[in-house]
């Protein structure tokens, strides 16, 4: 499957220098999708050097496990990047890792594959997980949901301004006929969508608001963002790289949040030390150039920010 849908790593050599890497440093790819940014990672690093992996699609895992059979620096675990420090405690990693990388969103495989039921271009079932063993799919959650938590969902993860709208006509066609493949849902929406943003398929926010509530996406950022800061060495980096300004919104609050440091009142005397921030804002906001957007279109809305571990 990943032969035939192959994903190409968005910011690579942007991300790749934000990691600062060491030859012998301890390295973990949040979201290893088929390995684009692992592999890259794992040629700069030396024999001692260590990479571990996390991926929820076990189609990813599956291609993670065939790279570790190769190479006895990769090991990757199925499951979400919120697992992050219990994984890195079973290891005795706690403070030593050099780099964290998280790549967050959906992967080319899954938009591209119909099985998986991402994307409103492509008709199959509408499933949206990116583990399918684990919850339930899109169609079983728009079937049951009432018409609030539907347009909640739509205004929340969508930032739909047709939420209610939209919610409405879902609840009216489903009461017809199940709402079951990604083309009829992404038709009720096209239908129901009276303006949208030019140059995009009115279906565009819905998907992403379903699919980010149904993986919890958001949850698990929030979640793995301070495990990340626990679990890095004094000088290690955390880059992040997201795709829409939910996404980015959080990283880049936190990642002030954390070069700030301790609240005080404004008006108590202390010193930056004082303050005892935890991370080092490390250059700006990262954007793909003119070329990368031209050979990958999915680049375009990609945002990648760096921190550095303080003591």
């Amino acid at each position: 499957m990943a032969d035939a849908y192959p994903h190409r790593p968005v910011l690579l050599e942007e991300a790749i220098a934000g990691l600062n890497l060491r030859p012998d440093g301890v390295y973990v790819d949040g979201t290893f999708g088929r390995g684009g940014h692992a592999r890259a990672i794992l040629q700069r690093l030396g024999p001692q050097g260590r990479l571990i992996a996390f991926d929820k699609d076990p189609a990813a895992v599956a291609a993670g496990e065939a790279l570790a059979a190769d190479d006895p620096r990769f090991a990757i675990e199925r499951g979400s990047f919120a697992m992050l420090e219990r994984q890195m405690a079973s290891r005795n990693l706690v403070g030593r890792v050099d780099g964290v990388l998280l790549d967050l969103g959906v992967s080319s495989p899954q938009l591209d594959d119909p099985a998986r039921g991402f994307s409103f271009t492509r008709e199959g079932p509408l499933d949206m997980r990116m583990d399918p063993a684990a919850g339930i799919s899109a169609a079983d959650w728009l079937a049951d949901a009432s018409e609030h938590d539907i347009a909640e969902v739509l205004k929340t993860f969508g930032e739909e301004r047709h939420a209610r709208r939209i919610a409405r006509a879902i609840v009216a066609a489903r009461g017809q006929t199940p709402i079951r493949t990604t083309g009829r849902l992404a038709e009720i929406v096209a239908h129901a969508n009276p303006s949208h943003e030019k140059g995009k398929h009115p279906a565009t926010r819905t998907f992403q608001a379903i699919r980010i509530f149904i993986n919890r996406e958001l949850e698990d950022l929030e979640a793995c963002l301070p495990q990340a800061v626990r679990v890095l060495a004094p000088g290690g980096r955390l880059v992040v790289i997201s795709f829409h300004s939910l996404e980015d919104r959080i990283v880049k609050r936190f990642m002030r949040e954390q070069a700030r440091g301790d609240a005080f009142p404004p008006d108590v005397p202390v010193t930056q030390d004082q303050l005892h921030p935890a991370l080092r804002l490390v250059g700006k906001a990262v954007y793909p150039g003119a070329a990368e957007i031209a050979a990958n279109p999915r680049a375009r809305s990609a945002v990648m920010r760096v921190a550095e571990r303080l003591t």
